[in-house]
């Protein structure tokens, strides 16, 4: 994948355009306005969601999700919240949405050294920061993965530490609902003014953030797959001290979920590692028979302050 950055830092996006497949013009897109960001925003994630996930597609809303990652795992158990005046089921967050509203509240919440999320008088300030149109099934959406968010419970349990701590955790205590009538501008707010994290979650970020670049969420906004491996790489690169191989039945086991057979899982996982790379350029990962080879990388950013 180096080989893309370096086609666009000799020749310019649309020369390397032209110099690549169709289907790997999208990659040099991504490359190129990594390239090009001066403004390196930061972006920022629990260590947990590096090693585990949500999952990809919608369950059933009374599915728990259970998630084994490199020595954790992930547990999510749908939730109730009160709507119109009436306890309603709402199953566990899912998909590219989800995760863009998780970084983004982990994000505030570093920046700020507070659980308190301000959130302002629009989050469409905000979508369109993330190159997200603000439309109908849009805001239908985030309103929907805000209020799973909301209600979900949320317990990592790290081999061979206490768990307890996530015991009764969630990630959001109060305040991340749409107004259902706030798709305007006009009409003041799309969400809550302040959303209020767990306590126990922002703890655990607090002590364990990872570094993201914003401009590779923005870029990978639409792919959760490759959402989900920036954010590993983003966590196991930078602290290698050599070469580590990674087995395709490893890589099955950890980002798998969905695929029956490994058969279907390989192009479809070698696909999103493309657009995960091109929003990394400083990442060393080798393609090898048995899976792949993850090399010490410089982090994609390497600052914790905004």
């Amino acid at each position: 994948m180096g080989d893309i950055h370096e086609l666009v830092i000799k020749h310019g996006r649309e020369v390397a355009r032209a110099m690549v497949r169709p289907e790997d013009r999208p990659l040099v897109d991504i490359a190129a306005e990594i390239l090009a960001d001066d403004r390196q925003h930061l972006g920022i994630t629990y260590s947990g969601f590096c090693l585990t996930s949500l999952p990809h597609k919608k369950l059933a809303d009374d599915a728990p999700w259970e998630k084994r990652g490199h020595q954790v795992t992930l547990l999510v158990e749908p939730g109730r919240l009160k709507v119109n005046g009436k306890m309603k089921l709402f199953g566990v967050p899912y998909g590219a949405r989800a995760r863009m509203i998780l970084i983004y509240l982990q994000t505030q919440a570093i920046r700020t050294g507070r659980r308190e999320v301000e959130l302002g008088r629009s989050m469409r300030d905000w979508l369109t920061r993330m190159g997200i149109s603000v439309g109908g099934e849009t805001f239908k959406g985030f309103r929907e993965q805000s209020l799973r968010i909301s209600a979900c419970g949320l317990k990592f349990f790290w081999d061979g530490a206490e768990a307890d701590a996530f015991e009764k955790g969630g990630i959001v205590k109060r305040g991340l609902i749409f107004h259902e009538n706030a798709t305007d501008e006009r009409q003041g707010s799309l969400w809550e003014d302040v959303v209020q994290l767990d306590e126990t979650f922002f703890q655990a970020l607090q002590d364990h953030p990872v570094p993201l670049l914003e401009e590779a969420i923005r870029q990978l906004k639409d792919r959760s797959l490759s959402l989900d491996l920036y954010v590993w790489l983003a966590y196991r690169l930078h602290s290698l001290q050599k070469p580590q191989p990674i087995t395709w039945a490893s890589l099955y086991g950890q980002f798998g979920a969905g695929y029956d057979q490994m058969k279907h899982f390989k192009p479809r996982f070698v696909q999103a590692m493309q657009y995960a790379l091109a929003a990394y350029p400083g990442a060393k990962v080798e393609g090898a028979d048995e899976g792949f080879i993850l090399h010490p990388s410089r982090p994609p950013i390497a600052r914790l302050t905004a």
